[in-house]
């Protein structure tokens, strides 16, 4: 195949919702650079943004973590109109429906130290006994509980539906996406000069975010760079219970339970970090009777009687240091930047990283939010940055 040389201002390597708002924020603040996306599997089908749970949650330790959820969520709610193309709405489902950490009495004061950190960041954030739990959801069992918080400005919203509204109104502004697959980064010094495409294609260009999640790491190796990101396998199941349960918000416990109701049913599952790292797409059809069913009916004995009717896996990008994403230009390379690493937390905080990447892109530094600590030194130092309690 006869080689191609083209340009741009701003490769961006992966076009699911993190790279798409990376798009969008660019051409919408400079309208005159060239925004190309590359996307190997561009109808999504092992995509991990539609295969994610769609929560959206104020609910970390972090101030880094709670600002971009601020923001995140603010913009999730005007997402249909300011993300409408031809006069035709962005709808992405979103209910803010709330959020509920749950926890046993030995992570009592940490629960509370982040309640503390979110409320003095202007989150609505609720301290909840455990007899107040009980008393806004009878049908829990709270007897091994010992606090809890309740975030009723939170909720989950419709996954796919955001990658498609990040990427059409990215198209609409003028941003490209091409349908292909990165195979090679020339890299020339301190920076990457092109990438060579597998279509026989090559883009030369000014600045290269990686935003390949799951894949990141194979992107980085493509400049001799090393990175903790893995793909991790995690299972969203929809099920249902044939016992009336009260409306219930998006729940969380720290042995990383995490479900929300979902139509006639629920969906959700039980994560597991002792997951091989590896691209992982089969269905271990024991999973949800070994680990998924028994954690549920713990807390709720109405999920005694429960039937999985569908488990769709996904992969995070799960960063092994510590969970958190890696933020901007990696190893001394001056246009090389990482956007990976997020852990699960890709698509809640899409828009604030989608925003503070153009911004660093486009004026060097941070505007927005800072996200200095989120950069590559501590992946150079080995010192984690970890989020405490529940993640």
């Amino acid at each position: 195949m006869p080689e191609t040389t083209d340009s741009t201002d701003v490769l961006i390597v992966g076009g699911g919702a993190v790279g798409a708002a990376v798009a969008y924020f660019l051409r919408l603040r400079d309208p005159s650079i060239d925004v190309t996306v590359v996307e190997r599997d561009p109808t999504y089908e092992l995509a991990s943004t539609p295969r994610a749970s769609g929560g959206v949650r104020r609910l970390f330790s972090l101030p880094e973590n709670i600002a971009l959820s601020r923001y995140s969520i603010d913009f999730f709610e005007r997402f249909p109109a300011t993300m409408a193309v031809d006069a035709v709405p962005a709808e992405i489902g979103f209910h803010k429906n709330w959020y509920l950490f749950i926890v046993p009495p030995p992570h009592v004061e940490q629960l509370r130290r982040n309640h503390d950190t979110q409320r003095e960041l202007g989150c609505d954030v609720v301290w909840l006994e455990p007899e107040e739990l009980g008393q806004r959801f009878p049908s829990m069992y709270t007897g091994d509980l010992g606090a809890a918080v309740l975030s009723p400005d939170d909720g989950w919203l419709d996954p796919y539906a955001v990658l498609m509204g990040f990427r059409k109104k990215a198209l609409a502004l003028g941003a490209t996406f091409l349908p292909d697959h990165v195979i090679g980064l020339d890299r020339h010094g301190s920076a990457v000069r092109a990438a060579r495409l597998a279509s026989g294609r090559v883009l030369r260009t000014g600045q290269v975010v990686n935003a390949a999640g799951a894949w990141a790491k194979d992107v980085c190796a493509m400049v001799d760079v090393k990175v903790p990101i893995e793909p991790l396998r995690r299972y969203e199941h929809y099920f249902e219970c044939q016992d009336p349960i009260e409306p219930l918000p998006y729940l969380k416990d720290i042995q990383r339970l995490a479900f929300r109701p979902e139509g006639r049913g629920y969906s959700g599952g039980v994560p597991t970090l002792a997951e091989p790292r590896r691209a992982n797409f089969g269905v271990d059809r024991n999973y949800f009777e070994d680990a998924v069913w028994p954690a549920l009916a713990h807390r709720f004995p109405q999920f005694e009687r429960t039937k999985c009717l569908n488990t769709l896996p996904g992969l995070y990008d799960q960063n092994d240091l510590d969970g958190n994403v890696i933020f901007g230009p990696v190893a001394g390379l001056e246009n090389f930047h990482l956007l990976a690493g997020f852990s699960g937390h890709g698509l809640m905080h899409a828009p604030g990283c989608g925003r503070a990447m153009a911004e660093l892109l486009l004026t060097g530094g941070f505007e927005t939010i800072d996200l200095t600590r989120f950069g590559w030194q501590r992946i150079h130092d080995g010192t984690p940055l970890r989020e405490q309690g529940i993640l």
